[in-house]
């Protein structure tokens, strides 16, 4: 089934949002970007929502934030794969490193895995919250790829539980926060929309991309095919390269090709028919 879901399959062609909604609402998560899937314990745990037992959960790490955890994690689902007999290779030198494209692109492509899995019908009596304990503590995925992330969310759970973080060793004195600190502050969420709309935008571009060179690559086997020797004054290939190489402006280069391959083919059967 792997084999058969190629670069030009409609997996690849399903959106961002639809694939956060896939993913939250059959693990009951909560994932904004698609890149704080990038650790692979997601994909990890779709797959043991789709084969129950096969993915040893208790090695998933979650909390994975450096490459080295990451990786760690795509070696399960790879072994996984290959005890399954699934014909995916796992490009994870370029998964770990966060890129919303290549994340977005093995997302869609496990999705359509999942779904041709029993019709897409999950199993209902699947627990995601509770499966994802059995490694120990239970963990949130929200997590960044950045430390600073990390760090920032470390801070805000030591202050409302009563214990704060302050480097000044003064107790009690004011802070002076900078002029434009408040300004960017308010800017950040208009710069946030800004940042998701070129992205969204890098995505679509590199879809309309690969669709370009998909098919150029095959008019390129066209153009070598007819430049073979065997067959390059037949009248189809002569009629193919005045298709292949007609100006961008000239709209007639079909009826050019169909008329000349009318009159050649003509041509012989009257000369046939001389003959007889």
């Amino acid at each position: 089934m792997a084999s058969n879901i190629g670069m030009m399959d409609s997996a690849y062609f399903v959106g961002r949002n639809e694939i956060l909604t896939w993913i939250n609402s059959t693990l009951h998560l909560n994932l904004s970007r698609i890149e704080e899937a990038a650790s692979g314990a997601v994909q990890c745990q779709m797959m043991d929502m789709t084969y129950p037992g096969v993915v040893p959960m208790h090695k998933v790490n979650f909390d994975a934030k450096t490459e080295y955890d990451m990786i760690q994690n795509y070696k399960i689902l790879q072994d996984v794969f290959n005890k399954l007999k699934i014909d995916k290779h796992i490009e994870v030198n370029r998964l770990v490193k966060g890129r919303p494209l290549d994340n977005l692109e093995f997302l869609q492509w496990l999705k359509r895995y999942c779904d041709s899995v029993n019709g897409g019908i999950m199993n209902e009596n699947y627990n995601p919250v509770e499966r994802r304990c059995k490694g120990g503590k239970d963990r949130n995925l929200r997590c960044s790829i950045k430390g600073s992330k990390s760090l920032q969310t470390n801070i805000v759970n030591h202050s409302g539980s009563g214990t704060t973080l302050n480097s000044n060793p003064t107790s009690g004195a004011k802070q002076i926060r900078p002029s434009g600190v408040e300004n960017e502050a308010n800017s950040s969420p208009e710069i946030e929309a800004l940042a998701q709309q070129v992205a969204d935008l890098k995505i679509a571009m590199g879809h309309l991309e690969k669709e370009r060179d998909f098919y150029f690559a095959k008019l390129r086997d066209i153009e070598i095919l007819c430049q073979a020797s065997e067959v390059d004054n037949n009248p189809m290939t002569v009629a193919t390269k005045k298709i292949l190489y007609a100006d961008d402006a000239k709209e007639s280069a079909l009826d050019e090709a169909l008329g000349y391959l009318n009159q050649t083919l003509n041509a012989v059967q009257d000369e046939a028919e001389t003959e007889a």
